[in-house]
């Protein structure tokens, strides 16, 4: 009887053993590949920004062409002894060591907290010169916060593209920044005005074709006002001296290469 009992417990603690080992080697393997999928889906937003992605598009050899650099925003400088590659800007702005509270005649975009650096892609030619900016930018909507990315042409002015890679917005109202015929309206307005203001927002419903600020507009989101102001707070917000502004200047200046 007490041989019996002795085999029981072996048998069911060797089989637990060898559950927990199968257990934690599938977690491992399915962590790795998950965060392999992570960067991939990046990279995807990334180019989808940037208006380099389709079905047939090499995701990695396209994404080879990019530089990446972090950008110290209180200075507007490339911070060099960070690795660029595993800086996540969303999750920096979760950590007290990696973010600052924003001034509250500064926060522009209700933000309370950003990242002390922000990531930049950048898209180069074969003759190994600038042609897209991509910027993490962080808004702030009705029910969640944010992350996306806006694209920006040589001239560092004229947009390319933007999205939002999370957000959780109303389906049909402030879920529209989903839409691929909103965000196509984006494409070719300009952030500044000539005065070198940032300029660019939505419009509280359809967004002028022509005159003095239809390049500056794009359409509102109906019946998501909050979430609508919150974007257009944020482009004024990132694209100042608070956020990539000094950047840009500094870049635009010759200060500043990539």
């Amino acid at each position: 009887m007490g041989n019996n009992v002795g085999k029981t417990v072996f048998v069911a603690f060797a089989l637990c053993l060898v559950c927990s080992v199968l257990v934690s080697t599938t977690a491992v393997s399915l962590k790795d590949k998950q965060a392999q999928n992570a960067a991939l889906d990046m990279k995807k937003n990334v180019l989808s920004a940037a208006g380099l992605l389709n079905k047939d598009t090499d995701v990695n050899e396209v994404f080879s062409k990019f530089s990446t650099v972090l950008v110290n925003l209180e200075t507007g400088e490339i911070v060099e002894d960070m690795d660029s590659a595993t800086y996540d800007q969303k999750e920096a702005q979760k950590k007290p060591d990696l973010s600052i509270a924003i001034p509250a005649d500064a926060d522009l975009a209700g933000l309370s907290r950003r990242a002390k650096f922000g990531k930049v892609f950048v898209y180069k030619d074969e003759q190994d010169q600038p042609q897209i900016y991509i910027f993490h930018i962080t808004s702030k909507g009705l029910w969640s916060t944010m992350y996306g990315f806006m694209a920006l042409g040589s001239d560092l002015n004229t947009v390319k593209g933007f999205g939002y890679y999370a957000q959780g917005e109303t389906p049909g109202l402030g879920g529209e920044v989903d839409n691929p015929k909103w965000k196509g309206q984006w494409i070719g307005k300009s952030v500044y005005n000539e005065e070198e203001v940032v300029a660019l927002k939505l419009s509280k419903a359809e967004a002028p074709k022509e005159g003095a600020v239809a390049e500056y507009r794009v359409d509102g989101l109906s019946g998501a006002t909050i979430t609508a102001n919150g974007i257009s707070s944020s482009i004024k917000y990132w694209f100042s001296n608070h956020g990539y502004g000094k950047f840009i200047d500094m870049v635009q200046a010759g200060e500043v290469t990539i």
